[in-house]
């Protein structure tokens, strides 16, 4: 693989599911590369197509201009960014540090308070778009955080996205990807809904799909994934287990709001089921699975 020594040297922290193809296109676009993974198999395409391996967070960090990561939960984040060994404390001093899990609002704020501290930038930066826009680099990014690291981070991110924008201060890329999850939560149900009313009704699947897939219920959720539900596909996209999590980010939040959401509630109650019946690793498509009979 042929680098650009022009262009900044990336970090990038976590390859499942989506953290790889995005990684593996700023490799394309000739960045160095330095990677860690928990499971280190999962860095051996990107590595053998000329990306380092690191050991640790800390020391991606260390080799970076601009550290992404990509990693599972909350918790996961905080560790990686403020443990004694993590990101923070070991970045560069003028780093840009770019996390685009989804994860708390409130951590973010935290994450770029203890960056400023340090002479560091950081954004918080959410994607949509699951395996497909991960591959196709055409990402939706929602991105908190001051509009010059934003300005700087762009040409970055424009090699994993197509829609990128700058929502706010730091949280407000989290905040942005919550309204986005809660949209995904009430709408999911209504395409597993109606796809289980159309089999009841004695209809086509795929020729319903055809008629109202092109109309106002039309979208990723209804000709995406009600395709791959009509198919008997449930591999993941989006893990429910991650879901899971940004609903339970979502309605803690909307608490602390005072809003009542019973929509999104209704979902997490439903994907709470589906992930004690064995399903947390299948893809968001199978809550149809609950209208099975």
């Amino acid at each position: 693989m042929n680098t650009n020594p022009a262009l900044p040297v990336v970090g990038f922290i976590g390859l499942g599911i989506m953290g790889r193809s995005m990684a593996g296109h700023l490799l394309a676009a000739g960045h160095r590369l330095h990677v860690y993974n928990r499971s280190r198999d999962k860095a051996d395409e990107l590595v053998a197509r000329g990306a380092t391996w690191q050991a640790t967070p800390g020391e991606v960090a260390v080799h970076a201009d601009v550290v992404i990561t990509m990693v599972g939960y909350p918790h996961d984040v905080e560790e990686v960014y403020l443990s004694a060994d993590g990101i923070v404390a070991r970045a560069r001093a003028g780093a840009i540090l770019i996390d685009m899990t989804t994860s708390s609002p409130a951590l973010a704020a935290r994450i770029a308070a203890a960056a400023a501290e340090r002479g560091i930038r950081a954004l918080d930066a959410p994607v949509s778009g699951g395996d497909i826009g991960a591959r196709e680099a055409k990402l939706a990014i929602m991105v908190g955080g001051e509009p010059a690291a934003f300005d700087a981070a762009l040409p970055v991110l424009q090699r994993m996205g197509t829609n990128i924008v700058l929502q706010g201060g730091p949280g407000a890329g989290q905040h942005t990807k919550m309204c986005n999850q809660i949209v995904i939560a009430s709408t999911v149900m209504g395409v597993c809904e109606g796809l289980a009313y159309a089999r009841d009704a004695g209809l086509d699947a795929e020729t319903v799909l055809k008629s109202i897939g092109g109309g106002a219920a039309s979208g990723f959720q209804l000709n995406v994934l009600g395709a791959r539900i009509i198919k008997g596909d449930f591999a993941p996209g989006f893990f429910i287990e991650h879901f899971i999590k940004d609903m339970g980010i979502a309605l803690a939040e909307a608490e602390r709001m005072r809003l009542e959401l019973p929509g999104l509630a209704l979902a997490k109650r439903l994907f709470d089921e589906l992930k004690a019946k064995g399903y947390g690793r299948a893809g968001t498509q199978a809550l149809f699975k609950h209208y099975e009979k």
